[in-house]
């Protein structure tokens, strides 16, 4: 099918729909970092192009089979004022969308939607935001279907919920897309495939590709290494008890020798080392729900615009660092190739980080793809 995509960041859906076999006519991207990496990382020549839904025309936009749009979630999200969909300037933004279908004729609005959002989409304002959307977008002819997806169960080792809504125009029965079954039935990718074969020139690495230097990014008052010691609470058995481990800022400025100074507790699992994930590693103390540190084996924490994301590699020293941009955006399941285009078309770490954060994770947007056309082929 051919499809638009609006508010396209950097184009997770679209690269997961490409994947899927579908091909992009058109996008619509206000921010401009985000829109001089779409531009950098797909063929977009020749196809429509518009910077603000705002301003967009009914007619402007071209004939497609699907629409596509994860609209902003900053009014929606359990980390923002949740001014919900109506009272929330940016995730109103949504109505400019239902604007566009209200001015077209019946026969020439897309045949599908396809939209994502934040999991507390479907219970912000007591569930009446979500109702109203449903109301929404069904008066204008569509049925809908909904299924909160995690992008840990399609490939990629990132706890990320997220509300997916198909709409078609029409009757859905009988091209139900989901319940959509999970990769495999497992997720195929661990976190130290993620954390493999990330250098530079600046960087020296262990054989599992986890840095013991990262100069020029944060660490201890001005010894930028990036590295920082961990504390060891109490002993933990053989199982790598992450648990017992406190963030400490590494305060020397000592890049090769970050670790901590009780090793009691840590599991070398066969030689290997652990790799796990850690939240905020360049800060000592910050308060916040839950835990720091998963454990060995587990998923890392949701990629978002604003938390920064680490590594605890376990062996008989803990050391933890950053995750570097690559790393980001191979958790949003981006191949390589797409970021070095994002990179060398001049977007800082800073903004490359963020676009990780507000992407869609291209995997999931691939399955619903799939999905969709395998229906449209009568399969």
């Amino acid at each position: 099918m051919n499809f638009v995509d609006f508010f396209a960041g950097i184009g997770g859906i679209r690269l997961g729909l490409e994947q899927a076999g579908h091909k992009c006519v058109g996008f619509c991207e206000f921010d401009k970092y985000a829109r001089t990496a779409y531009k950098a990382m797909y063929d977009t020549e020749g196809e429509w192009e518009s910077h603000d839904v705002r301003t967009v025309r009914p007619y402007d936009v071209p004939n497609a089979d699907l629409w596509s749009f994860g609209f902003p979630c900053q009014d929606i999200s359990v980390a923002g004022k949740q001014k919900g969909l109506q009272a929330g300037e940016r995730s109103g933004l949504f109505y400019e969308v239902m604007r566009l279908l209200a001015g077209r004729k019946k026969e020439d609005r897309p045949k599908w939607l396809l939209i994502e959002n934040v999991k507390n989409l479907l219970s912000i304002g007591n569930g009446f935001d979500f109702a109203r959307l449903l109301l929404e977008v069904g008066g204008y002819g569509y049925s809908l279907q909904w299924q909160v997806l995690n992008s840990k169960d399609y490939g990629v080792p990132q706890n990320r919920e997220r509300v997916f809504i198909v709409c078609y125009l029409g009757n859905i029965s009988g091209r139900e897309v989901f319940p959509l079954q999970r990769t495999d039935g497992e997720n195929p990718c661990k976190l130290q495939e993620i954390t493999q074969g990330v250098a530079d020139s600046q960087r020296i690495y262990d054989g599992g590709g986890l840095a013991r230097t990262l100069k020029g990014e944060g660490g201890g008052q001005g010894g930028k290494t990036g590295l920082y010691a961990v504390k060891v609470l109490k002993p933990y058995g053989s199982t790598g008890g992450v648990c017992g481990f406190k963030i400490a800022e590494n305060k020397t400025g000592i890049a090769s020798t970050c670790a901590a100074r009780d090793y009691k507790g840590i599991s070398r699992h066969n030689g290997n080392a652990v790799v796990c994930a850690v939240l905020t590693p360049n800060r000592e103390e910050k308060r916040q729900n839950g835990r720091r540190m998963k454990e060995p084996g587990e998923p890392s924490f949701t990629l978002t615009a604003q938390d920064r994301h680490g590594v605890a590699l376990l062996d008989e020293n803990v050391r933890i660092r950053r995750l570097t941009p690559r790393e980001c955006w191979r958790l949003q399941g981006f191949p390589d190739e797409y970021f070095d285009k994002a990179k060398a078309a001049g977007i800082s770490d800073t903004q490359l980080y963020k676009q990780a954060g507000n992407g869609v994770t291209v995997n999931v947007a691939r399955a619903i793809g799939e999905r969709l056309r395998e229906i449209e082929n009568g399969l």
